[in-house]
């Protein structure tokens, strides 16, 4: 039984909070992503964190779309994002929108305008970014600050009607010019956008900033923690503010550090360009760190959910070695998968004493690990594929595998010795020849004969034709964000092997995408969707040991 894990430090805030009467003791958290790409493991944490966290203190999680920029977002996104999290394995409370509040927010700017509290900018982007000064010097008012509140009403009135052209104008905030804080130097609040929304058309062309937008969202719902990472720390005067000065339900924002994974990158910008650039086939390659491109390689909920829980919830940010998460699917898919044999690379393999024609069904157990898993057939004749690698001509000592004149035992079957080869014009084996010893069956040996090798294969009139994808990290720099120069520049140019022509076990014609195995010696795969009744397609979940840590030492 393993012991319990003590409480992080959000979990004691709400501790805290419950025991205190603090909201009546209420939880209700949030997932507010912004539908402008597909989510990726890094927001597998904050979505672990949110739900769970409403779990375990019987609260709620609502999810809501940050669609506040019409011009990135689509309902692609939508869709993509409600289904991982369901995969994840969790169900939110209310489906919500930012535009949901976009008559709210923007009674709110017009309570601040009226307040003196904000007020239209007819300044561009960069004369604001000059006028807020530096962090050790404070910023200048623009001739704007100083209009009076009726000019302002009726300037943002007319922003709204669209009289003004994109960039022209914007709101801000009056908060203060020398605040170290520079998020407090005046916001933008508003921006124009002539541009269609996916949920509320052509209604509105201004928009409200996120600064603007998150904090009255939270505060309309009624979220009592609203949870985010470390990067919006300094936001979180400007959320208290807008709050305060509205006079609104006091939400209030907690930060955590960001799950940042070695040998990819998270930054949805970067994500784009190497879908839009073909680098990788779409969102859902399963070389990506998108949760679709997770699934779609074979991770599994319960190995992303662990994850979260062993890395669990900190204050400062770090790197999360990618062998974690894949040391998460191992330990699951030893416990669950299926084991099968599955021949990636094959030469033929001839038993030459063995009679031809026959045909000889062994017992083999499907998962050594889980006893209720139960047993299949394997079908045994004189001509089988073995892996090329497991025959050496010319083997070295302490080579325990296939060899003229070496033993080694086919897996669930006899044992057998190599004899001879036959070659092509080019001097590539194309078969082995081996004799095999009747008494040696598995399960009743009485050869007397031990051997330390033991090898997987498939029966050549037997064995099923299959596609396997064989995937490895995207990257070959630990952290390619940090390298200088394009950070396409360090992709592994070996992370996508195909095998056209592997042989598999018969019965997996009939597996279904999704359908998990462990190929015996080789790794856990998982079955894609491109798959068709004539043809399965494999793809490499991970290997069944850390390759990389061996070649990084």
């Amino acid at each position: 039984m393993s012991e319990e894990r003590s409480l992080n430090f959000i979990e004691q805030i709400i501790e805290d909070d419950i025991a205190n009467g603090v909201n009546d003791g209420r939880v209700l958290t949030r997932f507010p992503p912004e539908p402008n790409g597909y989510l990726h493991i890094g927001h597998a944490k904050s979505i672990v964190l949110n739900f769970g966290l409403a779990q375990k203190y019987n609260g709620k999680t609502n999810l809501r779309f940050d669609d506040t920029n019409p011009v990135t977002e689509d309902t692609e996104y939508v869709d993509s994002i409600k289904e991982d999290i369901h995969w994840l394995g969790f169900e939110w409370d209310k489906e919500l929108y930012a535009s949901d509040y976009f008559d709210q927010m923007y009674e709110f700017a017009v309570q601040l305008i009226k307040k003196g509290l904000a007020y239209v900018e007819d300044a561009t982007s960069e004369q604001i970014a000059a006028s807020k000064g530096t962090p050790t010097t404070p910023g200048t008012p623009t001739p704007a600050r100083s209009r009076s509140v009726e000019e302002n009403l009726d300037l943002f009135e007319r922003m709204r009607k669209g009289e003004f052209k994109d960039g022209e104008k914007t709101l801000r905030a009056k908060v203060d010019l020398n605040s170290p804080n520079m998020h407090m130097r005046d916001p933008i609040m508003y921006r124009i956008k002539h541009a269609h929304h996916h949920r509320t058309g052509d209604k509105w062309c201004i928009y409200p900033m996120y600064d603007f937008a998150h904090g009255q969202s939270d505060s309309i719902e009624n979220i009592t923690h609203s949870v985010c990472t470390l990067e919006f720390i300094p936001h979180r005067p400007l959320y208290d503010w807008f709050i305060k000065e509205l006079e609104i339900f006091p939400s209030h924002q907690y930060e955590f550090a960001r799950l940042n994974l070695n040998y990819t990158v998270m930054s949805k910008r970067k994500l784009k360009q190497l879908v839009a650039e073909n680098y990788v086939n779409g969102w859902d390659d399963p070389r990506m760190p998108t949760i679709s491109g997770l699934r779609r390689r074979g991770y599994t909920a319960a190995s992303i959910r662990a994850l979260c829980e062993r890395i669990g919830v900190q204050k400062r940010d770090n790197m999360i070695d990618v062998g974690l998460l894949e040391f998460c699917i191992r330990e699951e898919l030893n416990r669950t998968a299926n084991r099968v044999m599955a021949v990636l690379d094959p030469v033929k393999l001839v038993i030459t004493n063995y009679p031809e024609g026959q045909v000889e069904e062994m017992t083999a157990e499907n998962n050594p690990e889980d006893p209720s898993a139960g047993s299949r057939t394997l079908h045994f004749s004189n001509t089988l594929y073995i892996e090329r690698e497991d025959f050496m001509e010319e083997p070295p000592k302490k080579f325990f595998r296939l060899g003229p004149g070496l033993h080694v035992r086919l897996k669930n079957a006899y044992i057998i010795k190599g004899e001879s080869v036959e070659k092509d014009a080019d001097g590539n084996i194309t078969t082995i020849y081996a004799t095999y010893l009747p008494e040696s069956k598995s399960g009743g040996d009485h050869s007397g004969l031990t051997v330390k090798g033991t090898i997987h294969w498939v029966s050549a009139a037997h064995a099923a034709t299959a596609e396997v994808r064989v995937y490895d990290r995207l990257f070959k720099s630990e952290n390619p964000n940090a390298e200088e120069g394009d950070f396409k520049d360090f992709i592994n140019p070996d992370s996508l092997q195909v095998i056209k022509e592997a042989y598999v076990e018969p019965g997996l014609l009939q597996a279904k995408p999704g359908d998990r195995f462990q190929f015996m010696r080789k790794g856990y795969f998982t079955v894609d969707p491109d798959s068709t009744s004539e043809k399965v397609v494999f793809n490499r979940t991970v290997t069944l040991k850390d390759a990389w840590a061996k070649v990084n030492k």
